[in-house]
């Protein structure tokens, strides 16, 4: 059983000190590019606040963060252990700060960063993410259709198809839950008297 958590869906908090606001916002995110967009769109959102300083970690482990001018190490590096020490992954949390007019020193900024972040994760809520594996599998073409149709009982996910790169076979590139995985090779392998299986 994995011990790797997902955002449930949206989540935000809030967190003031000495009367600068902390806004966290929690998003689930399947790759950078959408990850990109949302930091976009809360920068649009909240365009007279003073940072926008954020962390992500991918679903495959990738994280980055930014602290969006504040002191280096003082905001993303924070934002970013809440959701690694949380085991979330596919995650993304962006914390706006208003500035209230007093400086907070470097402890003070890690307290802020990382208590917004806490609340909008505990708002969003987390679920089981279980491990998934890709595999890339050999088929021949009379039984393309078995291979389909074993891939949709397994509740596997088709990535590709490339039907061009060998004229005897097709390969299908597919992602599916690791503790099926190795059931669908073996159910392919039966279905296709041994002729299918990982390139």
């Amino acid at each position: 059983m994995s011990d790797r958590l997902r955002p449930q869906g949206y989540g935000t908090g809030e967190y003031e000190e000495k009367r600068s606001r902390f806004i966290g916002e929690i998003w689930p995110v399947s790759d950078e590019e959408q990850a990109k967009a949302l930091i976009a769109q809360v920068k649009k959102h909240y365009p007279d606040a003073r940072h926008h300083c954020w962390a992500w970690v991918m679903p495959d482990g990738a994280c980055r963060w930014s602290d969006d001018g504040e002191p280096g190490g003082t905001a993303g590096g924070p934002i970013a252990n809440i959701l690694k020490g949380g085991t979330v992954y596919g995650v993304l949390c962006v914390v706006t700060r208003y500035f209230g007019g007093t400086l907070l020193g470097s402890g003070g900024l890690v307290r802020a960063y990382s208590k917004a972040a806490a609340l909008a994760l505990a708002d969003a809520g987390t679920e089981p993410d279980p491990e998934k594996t890709v595999l890339t599998i050999s088929c021949p073409w009379d039984s393309l259709d078995k291979a389909h149709r074993l891939l949709r009982q397994q509740e596997g996910v088709l990535l590709a198809s490339d039907y061009e790169s060998d004229p005897t076979q097709a390969i299908l590139t597919a992602e599916l839950l690791s503790d099926r995985a190795e059931d669908f090779l073996m159910q392919l392998k039966n279905a296709t008297a041994g002729r299918a299986g990982l390139q």
